[in-house]
């Protein structure tokens, strides 16, 4: 049963994201709107992942780009680095943004904006589209801007919140690079 769901995640959060946005507008009602917005970014991180990883193509493109001679990704790194990775960093922040500091959001919107960045500079480095391109530039920019714009206008967003945000989305797609670069060959 777990490799299963290792191997199909994506299916599910890809439903679970859009009833999220379906209901975001009764959830987030009364909310501030840097704690909607660092809401948001859960459900639209998983219609994104959707359009990478449907097909494991994701991984396949990545472990082609890298080369035999590499470590990759395998299908239990990518269920990893998505699913306590990716939802369980999100819903931290959404957790600490409301219990101790709104700033703490910037680190969702961040994750946004910095994974975005990837998409798009790779698309230019290799002259191509990548899974989870198209997505990144739709849902994450607007999205990631908007989620450190209402920080900010909250009064959260100060030089040490926007480092630990901007800091913390780095640090894990730095690690994911690290990773997937080890020389040792290519894992299934």
């Amino acid at each position: 049963m777990l490799k299963r769901l290792i191997a199909n995640w994506v299916y599910g959060g890809y439903l679970a994201g859009f009833l999220l946005v379906m209901l975001a507008p009764i959830l987030v009602r009364g909310w501030p709107p840097a704690l909607a917005a660092t809401f948001l970014c859960l459900p639209v991180y998983m219609l994104h992942q959707y359009e990478e990883h449907d097909s494991d193509r994701f991984r396949l493109f990545v472990n082609k780009k890298i080369g035999a001679a590499r470590r990759g990704l395998s299908l239990a790194a990518v269920f990893v680095i998505n699913v306590p990775g990716v939802w369980g960093i999100v819903a931290v922040s959404l957790w600490l943004a409301a219990t101790i500091n709104l700033g703490f959001g910037l680190i969702a919107g961040y994750l946004l904006l910095v994974n975005s960045t990837f998409h798009i500079a790779h698309a230019i480095i290799f002259r191509g589209y990548n899974p989870g391109l198209i997505s990144a530039i739709v849902l994450f920019l607007p999205l990631g801007g908007y989620c450190v714009y209402t920080v900010q206008q909250a009064g959260a967003g100060t030089a040490i919140m926007h480092s630990v945000g901007a800091g913390t989305a780095i640090a894990i797609h730095a690690a994911i690079i690290v990773y997937a670069l080890q020389k040792r060959p290519l894992q299934a």
